[in-house]
């Protein structure tokens, strides 16, 4: 019975994503955003423990954040998290024109620089705005990216989401054992790899200071970086205030500098990338979805 039900549960779960889906599709994007702007409040009122993470995130951010200004500010990350999902939902229906008059970029040159060296290039970014308008943006520069992200459960829906972003032109590859000979075998052909840097799911990465606060950032953008010599770019992508604005912003490489051993080199590299993502996401702390805990002290870590 338990196993009926939860069969259940996850079919309505992926069918509400592809309803979702369709309506977004169908639907013109000043009016989207003005739906979301509805919505937003009541989902964050109905997930009071999502807003309790998240609260507590932004003050990480910025201590001076409490009463009404955080409940704004928190309510504000709800507005931006479902545009991410009415805005990804909406992308393959958008022309190659209508995507590249709404994305802007600061910073091109240091991709052009990274790649020009030979070995592959990384993205380290946070869970922040809206990264799938970039991917298809590079997709059709001849630039697609390869992306690792966490296996969504139930599995229908991870499927149904790489399709998503298969179809924007990138090669999506979930996390565990099997990605890193995707991502060698990418950056030896000089390609892209982006990897979301600012939350541990593992929980096996390297200790870093991150907002002030000890805990652990995934090895891999530093490993890979000083193992093959491969420019590890922080990249973020935001909203504008625009219908269907997002600009995004690349940062010079990180200095991966040999001092000690490898995993000494690992960490100091891996504290440097933490200091790049804190001043990506204090840019518009309100993009920042991170619901989860991502901090040792966080309950429920």
């Amino acid at each position: 019975m338990a196993e009926k039900s939860r069969s259940l549960s996850d079919s309505v779960t992926v069918g509400g994503y592809k309803l979702g889906s369709l309506i977004a599709r169908a639907t013109p994007g000043f009016v989207a955003q003005g739906t979301v702007s509805l919505l937003a409040p009541g989902v964050a009122l109905s997930l009071r423990g999502k807003r309790a993470v998240i609260e507590r995130n932004l003050q990480r951010v910025d201590p001076t954040l409490k009463g009404l200004a955080l409940r704004r500010a928190s309510q504000r990350a709800f507005d931006s998290y479902m545009r991410y999902y009415s805005e990804s939902f909406r992308l393959p229906s958008l022309s190659k024109e209508h995507v590249n008059k709404c994305f802007t970029v600061d910073g091109y040159q240091h991709l052009e620089e990274a790649l020009a060296k030979g070995n592959g290039v990384i993205f380290a970014i946070p869970h922040l705005g809206g990264w799938e308008w970039a991917g298809r943006w590079m997709a059709e520069r001849g630039l697609p990216m390869t992306v690792i992200v966490e296996p969504l459960q139930p599995p229908e829906l991870f499927e149904w989401f790489t399709k998503l972003r298969s179809d924007l032109g990138m090669t999506v590859v979930p996390l565990g054992p099997d990605a890193a000979p995707t991502i060698l075998a990418t950056l030896k052909k000089n390609g892209l790899v982006c990897l979301l840097s600012d939350r541990d799911i593992q929980r096996n990465g390297v200790e870093v200071e991150f907002f002030g606060e000890k805990t652990t950032l995934p090895a891999g953008p530093a490993m890979l970086g000083i193992r093959g010599n491969t420019p590890v770019l922080p990249v973020a992508i935001y909203f504008t205030d625009s219908v269907d604005g997002h600009h995004a912003v690349v940062r010079p490489p990180v200095h991966l500098e040999k001092v000690g051993s490898l995993r000494d080199s690992v960490a100091v590299g891996t504290q440097a990338i933490a200091h790049e993502l804190e001043e990506l996401i204090r840019r518009a702390p309100e993009q920042w979805h991170m619901f989860q805990p991502n901090w040792p002290s966080d309950p429920g870590y």
